[in-house]
């Protein structure tokens, strides 16, 4: 008796982009055509079980090879055996790549171990997505992190080059790169209500203005060698200086009353005027403890510990949060304390090292999203701030935290 067998003939391959997305996303042959059934698919092409199984197979087998090229995108261009239009090929790294920001939660603040990878069975669990996608997931990041490890320049520039990404998404990917970098603690309980995006869009700022490659470091020129992973630590020493603000507290609250004045309720003015002291000292420890790398690891606990849940206990409206911030900045920057000349850099004063700085001394802006009030001391524009709410375009962002007051 001669066994029936399929065979699937063709030139170009075709990707069924339904299924090839639902195989992204952890399902087995079962599942998906289950999902396919429910959605209507096999009715629509008359299409019976057997044969939707058959066809959902071969795609699977198909995937699976083209799996491999995946892991190296580049060569996905160079091979003959799959031969993809140039948008198709772009569509399958994009959504290979792509990922679930709630499980990237869980992976950033962990180290990208075995033993880690072997837990995400407890991820897949909290998160509820499949423990295949998962495994993608941590591998992916894994990957990625350690191909630009090692190499100087824009790690965006290096994700996109080494792995054909579009740039939103190599942009997230370079900041969860910084973010394991740089072995920031996100896994306490303190911080559990922060998102992916909101460690991502700190993590960006960061980039922009913390470290070795950025434009406003005077004493390290941008060009390819230096590292926008690597954070500017002669830059985080400098930030020490800042001290210096605590000994002129009282002018500085008083410049910061007499401005404030009638841009806030009495109400806010009198919080600020009583509470002054936890404000400013909270935001100007932070910047003067960040050469420390223990502190720095802590940066964003110490950010909601310090700074966000007293906004939060006093109730302050994100509109208003955002006015004082601004004030306490531009009365910060008028004091005559910001002429003095940093120690041995006779030709650079404290404003100069202030107007580079995460602002921790100085004014923090207010990004809302969504209800979400985002305290970011610091004023570096982002491409989501508008000029009017950027503090100036020299600083940078502190970390979107704090949540609807």
């Amino acid at each position: 008796m001669i066994p029936e067998v399929d065979i699937f003939v063709g030139n170009y391959t075709i990707i069924d982009q339904e299924v090839f997305e639902l195989w992204v996303q952890g399902y087995a042959v079962g599942e998906t055509v289950s999902v396919l059934q429910q959605r209507g698919e096999l009715e629509a092409w008359g299409a019976s079980l057997e044969l939707a199984t058959s066809d959902t197979a071969d795609h699977y087998r198909t995937f699976g090879m083209l799996e491999k090229l995946l892991l190296t995108p580049p060569k996905l261009a160079e091979e003959w055996t799959f031969q993809l239009e140039p948008a198709l090929q772009k569509m399958v790294i994009q959504k290979y790549y792509e990922f679930d920001d709630i499980v990237i939660r869980e992976i950033i603040g962990k180290k990208l171990s075995g033993r880690t990878r072997k837990d995400l069975d407890d991820v897949a669990e909290k998160t509820g997505v499949l423990l295949r996608s998962c495994r993608r997931q941590f591998d992916n990041v894994k990957r990625i992190f350690k191909q630009v490890d090692e190499m100087t320049g824009s790690v965006v520039a290096n994700i996109q080059a080494s792995f054909l990404l579009p740039t939103h998404l190599a942009k997230k990917y370079a900041a969860i790169v910084f973010i394991i970098n740089n072995r920031f603690e996100t896994s306490k309980r303190k911080l559990n209500y922060l998102t992916c995006e909101d460690f991502c869009v700190c993590a960006s700022q960061m980039m922009t203005s913390w470290t070795t490659a950025a434009t406003t470091a005077p004493h390290c020129p941008p060009d390819t060698t230096h590292d926008d992973t690597d954070l500017d630590r002669d830059f985080l020493i400098e930030l020490r200086d800042f001290k210096l603000l605590l000994d002129r507290e009282k002018e500085h609250r008083n410049v910061t009353l007499s401005h404030l004045r009638g841009k806030i309720p009495d109400r806010m003015c009198s919080e600020v005027e009583g509470n002054f002291k936890t404000y400013s000292r909270g935001i100007i420890n932070i910047g003067c403890s960040l050469n420390n790398s223990r502190d720095l690891r802590d940066f964003f606990i110490d950010a909601v510990e310090k700074v966000v849940d007293p906004c939060r206990q006093a109730r302050w409206k994100s509109a208003e949060l955002q006015i004082f911030l601004q004030v306490y900045a531009d009365a910060g920057s008028a004091l005559d304390i910001m002429t003095k000349k940093r120690r041995g850099k006779s030709d650079h004063n404290l404003r100069g090292t202030w107007e580079r700085s995460p602002r921790l001394n100085d004014p923090s802006f207010i990004k809302c999203q969504g209800g979400t009030v985002s305290t970011l001391p610091g004023n570096v524009q982002s491409q989501q701030i508008t000029d009017s709410q950027a503090w100036n375009s020299r600083s940078i962002g502190l970390v979107q935290l704090a949540r609807s007051v």
